[in-house]
Formats: C-alpha cells, structure tokens, sequence
C-alpha cells in the first residue's frame, strides 16, 4: 500500500464503530525500516499520535482500533522522528557512497505490519530494507 492511498483514511474504534481520527501522514523508524507511528487529525480537529503497535488492521477502507484511548500525544521516540525534517515524500535520495538516486515521490509500505517495502523515485524503486537515515537534506540509503 502507498502512504499517499492511506493518507486520509478514517480511523475507526472497534469499540463503539466511531471515527476516532484520518490518517495524516507517517512517522518512520530507519532503523527498523518500519512505521512506528501514524500521525493523526482527530475527527474534532487535535492533532494526536496511533502507534503502529496499536493498530488492530490497516484495511483497504479504514484503520481499526481497539478504543479512542489508543490515540495518545506523541512519545519522545516518536517526536523525535516527527516533523517536516523527517518526511521522506518530497526529499533527495542518496546511497551511503554520496551518489544521488532521485526524489522520493510515494513510499510502499506492508498494510499487515508497517514495513516499509519500497522508497519510489517516479519509474525507479529503492528497497526498504536499505533505508539508513531521514533528515532535512535526504534520505539515505545503502549503496549496493
């Protein structure tokens, strides 16, 4: 799945079949090439934080959880990968090596655990198994 498709989707509590909050974007873990956390518009506007440990499904139409409670406000190890420094759609991509791949358009992600499987870079793909560090200047990645 692409973060740009899940963008926008509704976030659903299991627990009363409400609309507890819409996907906004995405707080990835280079070191686990994974997302750990999604940030969130609540339905009544605050901004809130789901970690991707608990989410009970990432499905085509919604994003299930068990209650609202599991919205919270972002922990330290979250905030720290947060922030407009640490999207990856939109940034250069080099390899360790310094050589330059590209620009992040979308990134593909496994809906069942959070992984990341791709960094696209328009036609071209990088493995998300080689992604090493996101800052304010790029994205890096193994060179091969």
């Amino acid at each position: 799945m692409l973060f740009s498709e899940a963008r926008g989707r509704q976030v659903v509590s299991t627990a009363t079949a409400e609309t507890v909050g819409v996907v906004d974007g995405f707080v990835v873990d280079p070191s686990t090439h994974s997302v750990l956390s999604l940030e969130l518009r609540k339905t009544h506007g605050n901004e809130s934080s789901l970690r991707w440990s608990n989410i009970a499904a990432f499905g085509t139409d919604a994003v299930t959880v068990g209650d609202a409670d599991k919205l919270t406000e972002p922990g330290e190890d979250v905030e720290a990968l947060s922030g407009k420094d640490h999207r990856l759609v939109g940034k250069r991509v080099l390899s360790s090596a310094g050589d330059e791949l590209g620009e992040v358009s979308d990134v593909d992600f496994d809906p069942s655990s959070g992984a990341i499987t791709a960094l696209l870079l328009g036609e071209d793909e990088v493995e998300g198994a080689r992604l090493v560090g996101v800052g304010s200047y790029s994205v890096v990645v193994k060179a091969r």
